[in-house]
């Protein structure tokens, strides 16, 4: 094949024929590196080296059959839910998060739980050698022996079909695929897998796009799960370019704080289920363990009649949780008042304060004012907004909320209240976490939906909601 030279950005993965100072598509400044890449082989040759039909041409709308593919359990109930319920056969899956959050555990679970179920899994690792693989399946308990009577997953010595590869190749980790026929697969990461093809580094734009779209023809071609690991960068977005979320069937993201013991995956893209999923899990010396109720969690430590603390129902996915938000309003002492968050957005709090002012009255231009949600996790939700200003005037006027009260709303410029989606899951979650009233915007206010045991309080304004919230 005839090479030819192009500069890539490694930005945007835009090309050019010449280089560029500016990338002329995403605006990056000196971002534009010369890659030599191989002409595209023939879509003939593509498919009958992966196995892909050729389609003979367009198809009436009314003559095309559906089926509903089998989904595949991945032994992890918290994995299932953010996948829509199992892994699609034949989807491709990218994974994202921070060094040392846990995905290489979690996919390692779900390896061996698949191994054993299903047939054989390819876990190839461009970071970790073996034995660095097998020392962590160790530590989470993970048995080599076959457990299930599937016929697929069966050796002739008993032992549960696991392959580790230690491998950066793409040609070579797409022969062993070839060779295994396996059930599933894993890339661990698929910043460091490089092509024969292409003379730059891995993790550069040219290589990130040829191996996950070569890998996307062996999990279509075959029907095999696979699952790409994806660094992400300083401000916590997937490296490489955005082509790749566009690539893959789903895109998730690893998150939590590495003091705590919690850990988040969120769906931002399914094509099989619903986005903005939510699965969580909590690490432990054997691994991560699913956490079937997280508004227990995070409110097993929530302090009872404190000032500037409120319960806030809200919703990740198809998801309902309780979360605490937790304010504390003090005098600035240096006349520039600060505004901090962790968990919510800043600006959102900037804006929620100006109502507060305007419509509700409290004096906050001298105060310093940090609001936090407790836990570790990040809500963005516009439902919060209640939530935050109820937890702010309990810090000023330094008066508790009564504790078997929970809230939800949004907050508009001019102080209203406005309803929310999914008001009903909300309201039947606190009751079941045993909250028995929950301030809630007027338009949300359903008799017929109130549980047994809760008192549904409408509100129209921030000023008659704080009323409410004061009141005890």
């Amino acid at each position: 094949m005839k090479n030819k030279t192009v500069f890539a950005c490694q930005e945007c993965g835009a090309q050019s024929q010449k280089w560029l100072g500016r990338c002329p598509e995403c605006g990056a400044w000196n971002s534009l590196v010369e890659e030599r890449a191989a002409e595209a082989p023939a879509a003939a040759d593509i498919a009958k080296r992966y196995s892909l039909a050729v389609a003979a041409g367009p198809q009436l709308y009314a003559d095309i059959d559906t089926m509903v593919a089998e989904r595949l359990t991945t032994g992890i109930d918290e994995f299932d839910r953010v996948l829509g319920g199992g892994v699609v056969p034949g989807s491709l899956v990218l994974i994202g998060g921070e060094p040392g959050i846990g995905k290489s555990t979690l996919l390692l679970q779900a390896a061996a739980h698949f191994a054993r179920t299903y047939g054989p899994v390819l876990y190839s690792s461009g970071e970790e050698s073996e034995h660095q693989i097998k020392s962590r399946g160790e530590r989470l308990g993970i048995d080599p022996s076959t457990h299930s009577g599937s016929s697929r997953a069966t050796s002739r010595d008993e032992r549960a079909p696991l392959y580790i590869l230690a491998e950066t190749c793409l040609e070579r980790i797409l022969e062993e695929i070839a060779r295994l026929k396996p059930a599933f697969i894993i890339v661990d990461s698929i910043q460091t897998v490089f092509s024969l093809r292409f003379q730059s580094a891995p993790g550069s734009i040219g290589q990130v796009r040829e191996a996950a779209t070569q890998l996307l023809f062996a999990a279509k071609g075959q029907n095999i799960p696979t699952f790409l690991v994806g660094h992400v960068t300083k401000d916590g977005s997937l490296a490489g370019p955005k082509a790749l979320e566009h690539i893959v069937d789903t895109v998730l993201y690893f998150e939590g704080e590495k003091h705590h013991a919690h850990r988040v995956v969120r769906a931002v893209k399914n094509r099989f289920g619903a986005v903005s999923e939510l699965g969580v899990f909590e690490m432990t010396g054997k691994g991560l363990r699913a956490v079937p109720n997280p508004s227990k969690l995070f409110l097993a430590e929530r302090p009872v009649n404190a000032p500037g603390s409120a319960v806030l129902c809200c919703v990740e996915g198809s998801r309902p949780m309780l979360v605490e938000i937790q304010a504390l309003v003090s005098t600035s002492t240096y006349g520039n008042a600060k505004r901090m968050t962790s968990g919510l957005d800043q600006n959102r709090l900037s804006l929620l304060l100006a109502v507060l002012e305007k419509r509700a009255g409290l004096n906050l231009v001298a105060e310093d004012v940090f609001v936090n949600v407790a836990g570790g996790i990040a809500v963005d939700e516009p439902a919060a907004d209640l939530g935050i200003v109820a937890a702010v005037a309990s810090s000023v006027r330094n008066r508790p909320i009564k504790p078997s009260t929970a809230v939800f709303g949004e907050v508009g410029l001019a102080g209203e209240v406005r309803g929310i989606s999914q008001a009903a899951l909300r309201v039947r979650e606190a009751a079941q976490m045993g909250f028995t009233r929950c301030i809630v915007p007027h338009g949300n206010c359903a008799p017929e939906d109130t549980p047994v045991g809760c008192e549904l309080v409408a509100v129209k304004n921030v000023s008659e909601a704080l009323d409410q919230l004061m009141e005890w």
